[in-house]
């Protein structure tokens, strides 16, 4: 089943829903996906949204079954290139984006995870990334948001060594956020989205953009002033001053 968009007011959720292939992602679901997060950033009544899974695996990246056919074809590069498209639209998304771990992460599902500005998980998250043992490379933007997310040393040690990290180590290394009990996950995940929808969306919007590109080393740093500067003159009155708590 490709993954598919709930709407419940200003927050959208994406899910996947194939356990039986892990939620790998082929062509087809990738399309799907894009589809899907072209529908969130175009409207303007959606303010957040959650990308969750079922079943024991959240993602398990490139279906492999298409990927050995698209090799054999001499198109597996360009797939996986479609992966990556994907991964950064997902990333550069209008709205904040909150992930939901309660399971495996592996080869690029790990990439889709980081790709997304929040990260809860449970005691059942992992995450691997294989590429060195099947002797293959990664795309240079799920390189990238590795080493921002984690930093270098924790990006060598998940693609050089290519071990399975458990929950207390993501969270220590930073791939999670927050590590939370299984029963209080959905719980947390209402929260999280509720602390979003309450703040002013033209801010958070404004603020993810300017976060990422500094993370990216391509912060405009005028760019940067000037909007925090129209950001009081545009600011509804009282709420600089009444909501800093």
């Amino acid at each position: 089943m490709t993954p598919t968009l709930t709407l419940d007011g200003r927050r959208a959720t994406i899910l996947f829903d194939d356990p039986p292939r892990r939620n790998a992602l082929g062509r087809a679901d990738l399309q799907a996906l894009a589809r899907i997060i072209d529908e969130i950033d175009s409207d303007d009544r959606i303010d957040v949204a959650v990308l969750q899974a079922t079943g024991s695996t959240f993602c398990s990246g490139y279906d492999l079954g298409e990927l050995r056919a698209e090799m054999v074809q001499g198109t597996g590069s360009a797939a996986q290139l479609l992966f990556a498209e994907v991964a950064d639209a997902l990333e550069n998304m209008r709205v904040p984006t909150l992930c939901v771990l309660d399971g495996g992460a592996y080869g690029g599902g790990s990439d889709i995870a980081l790709a997304c500005d929040i990260r809860v998980g449970t005691a059942r998250t992992k995450v691997a990334v294989p590429a060195a043992r099947f002797g293959l490379q990664f795309y240079s933007g799920g390189l990238r948001r590795s080493v921002e997310r984690l930093g270098v040393d924790a990006a060598k040690r998940i693609f050089l060594l290519a071990e399975t990290l458990e929950a207390p180590e993501l969270l220590r290394i930073g791939f999670l956020g927050e590590l939370v009990d299984a029963r209080s996950l959905s719980g947390r995940i209402d929260e999280l989205a509720a602390r979003l929808l309450d703040n002013v969306p033209s801010s958070v919007r404004g603020l993810k953009r300017s976060l990422n590109a500094i993370a990216r080393n391509a912060g405009d740093a005028r760019a940067i002033d000037a909007a925090f500067a129209a950001s009081f003159a545009e600011a509804p009155r009282g709420t600089a001053a009444h909501r800093l708590d």
